[in-house]
């Protein structure tokens, strides 16, 4: 059942799956109202035109990123969609206690049955001092160390099959299996699908090990892309998930009606990437702010290496650019991440992109 759940058919002439990466970005001059709102738009755009997942990614203490809730987003759009998949891309693991994502993922999936997916990843999604602040602890390495003990965690808490005499036994995450078993219980039979993270080898080889499906986020480490890939597919086991390696990458993506406002478009969101490199995030600011930005020779050289791995321009040159990307790494899905300033551009990228591929829903 959950290998239907991960695997999705590719549509129109599309050659894998596309799925959307949200990341609630909040323009200058917008609120997180705005962000939120759009949100949905998109949501249920990507519902109608054929998108097989939406997933909203952790960030915390980033002004122009107003995904810090992750699973309070979820319950939102899935409020407001019907078919679509819904996701984590992902809830970051250390940052919680394994009990309160199985509590609230199975609440997700009480919400939106059949549609959730639990995305984990183990960095922070922040700066050192903010996760310090979230983890309650400034050996930050722990955290990320004790991953693979905290995902065992978790999974027994959703599968309520912790051993006799382990201290958890009597525990129980709710929603979830135990009401099935209790007198007069009825539970339904899916529990979300667990996905690994990552922007290195690390979670590709736990993937890989465990039979999990892997998403890789070549949107900001397209160095590591192809060797991580390799190291999942070459570390993957069979398991009850997964009988053969199922990979996904998120891909930064544009697509716009005229290639030179495509480049206005990532220029500015290359300047919010440089604020936020440099220690100063803030929001998404205007394509006419990136235009009056004096960069320094080292901030163009950032510019150039960042721009270099979104795919943008016209629907044609993005959609060929995202096919040359499926060519080169084999990836079975291809989740974008559109970033702009304004929620309408970001919203008309995807309409785009889909009437590129004859996504269902085309004129």
């Amino acid at each position: 059942m959950l290998a239907n759940e991960i695997r999705g058919e590719a549509h129109g002439i599309a050659p894998v799956p596309l799925s959307v990466l949200d990341l609630v970005t909040v323009g200058a001059g917008s609120t997180a109202t705005d962000a939120l709102r759009t949100s949905v738009a998109i949501s249920r755009l990507a519902e109608a035109r054929g998108y097989h997942r939406y997933w909203v990614a952790e960030h915390h203490s980033m002004p122009g990123v107003a995904s810090s809730s992750p699973a309070v987003i979820l319950a939102h759009l899935a409020a407001h969609t019907e078919r679509i998949r819904l996701g984590s891309g992902g809830v970051m693991l250390p940052n919680h206690a394994p009990l309160v994502i199985a509590e609230q993922f199975g609440t997700l999936e009480a919400l939106a049955p059949g549609r959730i997916d639990l995305g984990l990843g183990r960095a922070p999604g922040t700066d050192g001092a903010t996760a310090a602040a979230l983890r309650r602890t400034d050996h930050l390495n722990e955290g990320a160390d004790d991953f693979p003990q905290q995902l065992a965690e978790l999974t027994r808490f959703l599968d309520d099959d912790f051993p006799d005499g382990h201290p958890y036994r009597r525990i129980h995450a709710v929603p979830g299996p135990v009401q099935a078993t209790s007198p007069g219980g009825v539970q339904s039979p899916h529990r979300p699908p667990i996905w690994l993270l990552g922007s290195s080898g690390f979670s590709a080889r736990l993937a890989g090990m465990l039979g999990l499906p892997f998403a890789f986020a070549h949107h900001f480490s397209a160095q590591n892309t192809i060797p991580a890939l390799d190291l999942y597919r070459e570390s993957f086991r069979p398991s009850a998930v997964l009988d053969a390696p199922y990979a996904l990458i998120g891909v930064a993506a544009l697509a716009t009606d005229e290639e030179r406002e495509a480049r206005r478009q990532v220029r500015a969101a290359a300047l919010n990437m440089v604020r936020l490199r440099t220690g100063r995030p803030g929001l998404v600011p205007t394509p006419e702010e990136a235009e009056a930005y004096e960069f320094s020779p080292m901030e163009e050289e950032f510019i150039a290496s960042w721009t270099a791995n979104v795919v943008h321009g016209t629907p044609d040159e993005v959609r060929s650019g995202l096919d040359d990307l499926h060519k080169r790494t084999g990836a079975d899905e291809l989740m974008i991440t559109s970033n702009a300033h304004t929620g309408d551009v970001r919203l008309r990228s995807y309409e785009l992109v889909a009437d590129a591929y004859g996504l269902p829903g085309a004129p």
